[in-house]
């Protein structure tokens, strides 16, 4: 039975949390979650890794010990560390680590001296006052307690858009495999680029008597089969997704895929404009009458309401249906308007791999320039670079760029924080070497919206504020964002020449597709970045471009679409 990459991580991430609750060296818990963090991040599986005997040592954060381990979780499912040390204490703790403003020391309070151990305890404990009387607590640390518990517990479970591909990327090619299949189609929520994934639909075409269900059904990492059809089968996964297949003839392909691709609100728009035109619009194709009319492509479909094709990332029932009518669409940005990254990492800080390994791997994506954004000294967590350290690295990517010659432009920058009082992190005269200043909020989210809002308008006062880096803070189902002020900021960014970034790590997507459109409207541009941390990171690009074509962006919406000269000019303030 095949492991996903997210299932591993998640063996190493809980590991990591009840190590530090445990009090273990904080050497060994890092190691864990930056494994975690690299396995996360991966786009192959590393269980065919494993299979293959590749050696794991060479990819980041991997070493011997790690390897091994990683080894015996794809062979039996377990991690025996693991194991060993939930004897001693409570599984569910990790889970307290979840919620906001709850960190190991804090857990390892509740537990030691409420008795907490799991998600339901700590809430009795809240409803009772008990917490208030844990040293280090007190009244309103209890109520926001309350609060985010209450808010957490209400969420909806979904999954990471780049988790939901993990899974269903084997299950399409199982099928994809079966002889005679001609078609296979995620439709749903995923192909809409939604950032998370509830379940899945997939659409099949193939020649008549073909065991397609059987396949599906069958699959290794079926948990249950909710029911099984000729034409339509559920199943639920090991990792808890539901999936729908459904097996359509070609003559219905296109109505079927434009049918659950979604969303509701778009689909119902579409058939109120086909009910004006005498027609019926279902799953089955586009009917006058007893006919049908159309129907084996989505292009069909809206031409049968007189509207051009609609990109599935625009269905949503926000104004898409009146630009389409209008000749009004955009002509959304695509991976290959990308010339290059203005957000990566490098060991000199808390990326994986080196300054030149960076650099070569962005040049094989064809990009002309890569940003060196190594994280500035207020971050110690991440090994942050005093204005020393820094100045040894411009001049290190100087030497660089004199190697390269002109593969690649390495752009000379910082991620920068911006301090609780509005100031940046680093003195004047060494920031004003770089070519970029990439702004960032990494401490304080507890501050008031007025507050937070004042200290990044303050921060982007400075002629060395570029971009404002991962702008609400968020971690899509682990953190939610601090309380800001983002239409003023982002108000604030276009009258100074400054820019907001979308960040493309599939845990943050950060802007929503919503402040892209914000932005778009107010005419503040964008950076794509993806807060490559390794190689591998730079692969994130996708999941930002998706994020942007959400928010309606067009290639002349976002900055490091133009060439490095005109990039240049951009960023002068």
């Amino acid at each position: 039975m095949s492991i996903h990459n997210r299932e591993i991580a998640d063996l190493f991430d809980r590991l990591a949390d009840l190590l530090e609750i445990d009090g273990a060296n904080r050497f060994r818990v890092r190691a864990y979650r930056q494994a975690a963090q690299t396995i996360g991040g991966l786009s192959e599986t590393l269980a065919d890794r494993v299979q293959q005997g590749e050696d794991l040592t060479r990819l980041p954060n991997i070493g011997e010990g790690i390897a091994k381990k990683v080894a015996t979780i794809v062979e039996t499912g377990a991690l025996p560390e693991l194991d060993a040390l939930e004897e001693r204490l409570p599984a569910e703790l990790s889970e307290l680590m979840k919620l906001s403003g709850l960190g190991p020391k804090r857990v390892k309070a509740l537990h030691q001296d409420l008795g907490v151990e799991t998600i339901e305890g700590l809430r009795k404990a809240i409803e009772q006052h008990q917490v208030r009387e844990v040293p280090g607590f007190g009244a309103k640390t209890e109520h926001k307690l309350g609060e985010r518990l209450s808010a957490w517990q209400s969420e909806e479970r979904r999954t990471r858009l780049i988790e939901a591909e993990e899974v269903a990327r084997p299950l399409i090619a199982r099928l994809h495999a079966i002889d005679g299949v001609n078609a296979v189609e995620i439709a749903g929520s995923l192909r809409r680029r939604q950032e998370t994934v509830g379940d899945l639909d997939i659409l099949v075409t193939a020649e008549p008597d073909l065991p397609v269900m059987d396949a599906f059904t069958g699959y290794e990492e079926v948990g249950e089969v909710v029911s099984r059809g000729d034409t339509r089968s559920t199943v639920m996964l090991r990792s808890g997704i539901q999936v729908d297949l459904r097996l359509v003839p070609r003559e219905s392909y296109g109505a079927a895929l434009h049918y659950f691709t979604g969303s509701k609100a778009h689909n119902i728009a579409v058939r109120r404009m086909g009910v004006e035109r005498g027609l019926k619009i279902n799953e089955y194709g586009v009917f006058r009458g007893e006919d049908r009319v159309a129907g084996r492509s989505e292009e069909e479909v809206y031409r049968s309401v007189d509207l051009p094709y609609i990109e599935p990332e625009l269905r949503e029932d926000q104004g898409e249906i009146d630009a389409a009518r209008g000749g009004r669409l955009p002509r959304l940005i695509q991976i290959q308007d990308i010339r290059g990254d203005l957000h990566a990492h490098t060991d000199a800080s808390d990326g994986h791999d080196r300054l030149e390994a960076m650099a070569e791997a962005a040049a094989e994506r064809g990009y002309a320039y890569l940003a060196i954004t190594d994280h500035s000294r207020h971050l110690t967590v991440a090994n942050g670079l005093d204005a020393e350290r820094l100045a040894d690295q411009v001049d290190a990517i100087d030497r660089l760029n004199d190697k390269l010659d002109g593969r690649i432009q390495v752009l000379k920058a910082v991620e920068l924080d911006i301090l609780e009082d509005g100031s940046l992190d680093l003195p004047e005269d060494i920031l004003k070497r770089l070519d970029l200043r990439v702004c960032s909020v990494h401490d304080r989210f507890d501050l008031s919206r007025t507050r937070q809002t004042e200290r990044i308008l303050r921060a982007m006062d400075s002629p060395m504020f570029n971009i404002l880096a991962h702008p609400s803070g968020r971690l899509i189902g682990e953190r939610a964002a601090y309380q800001v002020d983002l239409e003023r900021l982002i108000e604030a960014a276009a009258e100074r020449g400054c820019f907001l970034e979308l960040n493309a790590q599939p845990k943050r997507l950060d802007l929503t597709d919503a402040d892209c459109r914000l932005a778009k409207s107010l005419g503040a541009k964008v950076a794509i970045s993806t807060d490559a941390h390794s190689t591998a990171n730079l692969g994130y690009m996708r999941f930002g471009v998706d994020q942007a074509r959400r928010g309606w962006l067009e290639a002349a919406d976002v900055i490091n679409t133009r060439p490095v000269d005109a990039l240049r000019r951009l960023l002068e303030r």
